[in-house]
């Protein structure tokens, strides 16, 4: 039908009012991390696999725009003032600096998170039923799980007196995470070095630091920045001898020794599934905040032999993973 035509049988106004919805953009995602663009490479496919199941694929009917801070989180409120001015339909803060970084930015634009700490705690949202506000999302609350880390690295390495417990002492939760590890030491009867790391030129003095204080094991605390150094992390520990348990997979895939966490791919599956169901309308108030409830032992018996351990038979078949 020529254009004409179609204008004399449906009339001007139905013409435009067509072309309108034809030209109409599609719904654009912002995301923000404060880690390394490799990790949230890492976890995108859970992601966008989530997002698709809402009826949304990148490049087709939806647009995403990244922001990685590339572990400056110094560029945190910049990038996410970037994205507001950009008018983006939903934003999604990987973690935890990100997800502040994005409450303190704006109030309207609907946020769907996915962090490993307790976002009431943390000040995103007002309860887990009841978010309130414009922020809701996914939580695999890694805490929990610091004292499980400590027994498990005791029975990988049950020799071990002194057990290091790495951190970022900038992590928002550093003070929990930290008490956890404190507690469940006592209670093993084993003593806790705490040790600070705040950049990835500080790694090598500190696996040197550890080595002179003849600690015998080490637990690698919950944080992106330290995720983000995982194969660096993971490198060092096989150099230095220290049987280390982790609390993500990302560092066995790394050729860790262990790890023992909540399934981030879950967590961020879930996060994509609910800023699909915000693009089809609904209030982030009004979807409660998912927490993970699939956790994951993964054991490397490559590593595990290399460090000349023997993993008690009960652990291998506790694991949702070996790897030989």
């Amino acid at each position: 039908m020529r254009r004409r035509d179609l204008i004399s049988t449906v009339g001007p106004a139905a013409v435009w009012a067509f072309a309108a919805r034809a030209q109409v953009s599609p719904p654009v995602i912002g995301i923000l991390f404060g880690g390394s663009a490799a990790l949230m490479r890492a976890g995108l496919p859970a992601f966008l696999s989530g997002l698709s199941e809402l009826g949304f694929t990148e490049g087709q009917n939806v647009t995403i725009e990244y922001r990685v801070a590339d572990g400056q989180y110094e560029r945190l409120p910049a990038l996410i003032s970037d994205l507001v001015s950009r008018k983006v339909d939903v934003i999604v803060p990987l973690a935890s600096r990100a997800s502040l970084a994005a409450k303190a930015a704006t109030s309207t634009i609907p946020t769907v998170f996915a962090v490993a700490v307790d976002p009431v705690a943390l000040g995103l949202v007002a309860s887990l039923n009841r978010p309130g506000g414009n922020l809701t999302g996914a939580t695999f609350l890694s805490i929990e799980l610091t004292a499980k880390q400590l027994e498990l690295v005791h029975a990988l390495s049950p020799s071990a007196g002194t057990v290091g417990f790495l951190i970022n002492p900038e992590a928002p939760d550093i003070a929990a995470q930290t008490g956890r590890a404190q507690a469940a030491a006592k209670a093993l009867a084993l003593t806790l070095q705490v040790v600070n790391v705040r950049a990835d030129s500080e790694l090598e003095g500190v696996f040197n630091e550890l080595a002179e204080r003849h600690v015998g094991a080490l637990v690698v605390g919950g944080d992106e920045f330290l995720a983000s150094e995982a194969a660096r992390i993971a490198a060092l520990a096989a150099r230095y001898e220290i049987p280390t348990v982790y609390p993500l997979r990302v560092f066995i895939a790394a050729s860790g020794l262990a790890s023992y966490g909540a399934s981030l791919p879950e967590a961020l599956h879930q996060a994509g599934i609910y800023v699909g169901r915000v693009l089809k309308g609904i209030k982030p108030a009004d979807l409660p905040v998912v927490q993970s409830s699939k956790f994951e032992l993964v054991i490397n018996l490559k590593t595990a032999k290399a460090l000349g351990l023997t993993v008690p038979q009960s652990l291998l078949l506790r694991a949702d993973e070996v790897i030989e």
